[in-house]
């Protein structure tokens, strides 16, 4: 893993800045990201806030919501972009590692203690083989691990713009309801923060009913209190259409390692998430049921997972 280093989770709405050594992050500190021009300017005001002791011979290591495929790194729900190497070097850093940030939370799994996973269905401590990721916050992100020896391959991708699936009349019309905003309904537009406002307003649109104006936490709080209607069916679809997605994701992989859900919108509410038709729908496949029966469902109850992955991350390669 190296010596000391500069990791950073760098989402949409917030960013996470950390120093890490041995596998063990300190110094952790969030920042809206709004606060700040550019990833620099963040990255700076952090590095100036430590100790002198600690500013010294770092190596970084950062996870950014958006894909990485070359030195130009665009954020996808932040006016941010950057080049790797001219930050590299204009942070002074020994070596500078930039991945995408469910890539660097799929690295965390094989790291987390048992009191920081929250199975959601069945218990199954002998499964094996390859791990999907998955979770809703700003967007949607979706990733992979396969094992390869006793290392672990990370497989980044955009999972979260696949085209969103439907298994009901009723889903038919909130992607209907939808198309008219948006050529392509993909995943991330019920599956994240906004996603779950943009159903409530769908089912409104359905029912011949005005949306009131509400955000994320007001439809997740009217929900689990049973005070709206349509925020309690809000919920339930984002639960059902997100245990579409995670079971469509097990079976790409093959992934009998188990899939882990990962996103701060679900922490708060996870016995209500246990209790919603994600389990049912995640093993509504068909011929093909009775395998994804034998996949744990886990929901990771740690609040940085991308950061323990990057105080893991190999920075060579």
């Amino acid at each position: 893993m190296g010596g000391r280093r500069i990791i950073g989770d760098i989402g949409g709405t917030n960013a996470r800045f950390a120093i890490a050594e041995g596998g063990k992050y300190r110094e952790l500190m969030h920042v809206e990201v709004a606060r700040f021009g550019s990833l620099h300017d963040a990255l700076t005001d952090y590095l100036n806030g430590l100790p002198p002791a600690l500013r010294s011979g770092l190596d970084g290591a950062l996870a950014v919501a958006g894909p990485v495929f070359g030195d130009k790194v665009t954020l996808t729900n932040l006016g941010w972009s950057f080049s790797i190497s001219d930050l590299h070097r204009s942070l002074g850093l020994g070596s500078l590692k930039v991945v995408n940030d469910f890539a660097a939370t799929a690295m965390a799994v094989p790291h987390l203690p048992g009191a920081d996973v929250f199975p959601v269905g069945p218990r199954t401590p002998e499964a094996a083989g390859p791990i999907g990721i998955i979770g809703p916050g700003t967007g949607l992100g979706v990733s992979a691990l396969i094992p390869d020896g006793r290392k672990w391959v990370m497989v980044a991708g955009e999972g979260g713009h696949v085209t969103l699936p439907s298994a009901s009349k009723e889903e038919d019309a909130i992607i209907e309801v939808l198309r008219k905003r948006w050529s392509h309904v993909s995943a991330e537009r019920v599956l994240s923060g906004a996603g779950l406002v943009n159903l409530y307003e769908a089912l409104c649109t359905i029912d011949g009913s005005a949306a009131r104006a509400l955000t994320p936490a007001d439809v997740t709080r009217y929900a689990i209190g049973g005070t709206d209607l349509q925020c309690v069916r809000a919920f339930s679809h984002f639960c059902a259409f997100l245990g579409s997605a995670a079971g469509d994701l097990a079976l790409t992989f093959g992934a009998t390692g188990g899939i882990y859900i990962a996103g701060g919108i679900l922490l708060q509410f996870k016995e209500a998430f246990a209790s919603s038709p994600f389990r049912e729908r995640f093993e509504r496949k068909g011929r093909f049921a009775g395998m994804l029966a034998k996949i744990p469902t886990c929901l990771i109850l740690e609040e940085s997972p991308a950061l323990l992955g990057l105080a893991h991350l190999p920075l060579a390669g």
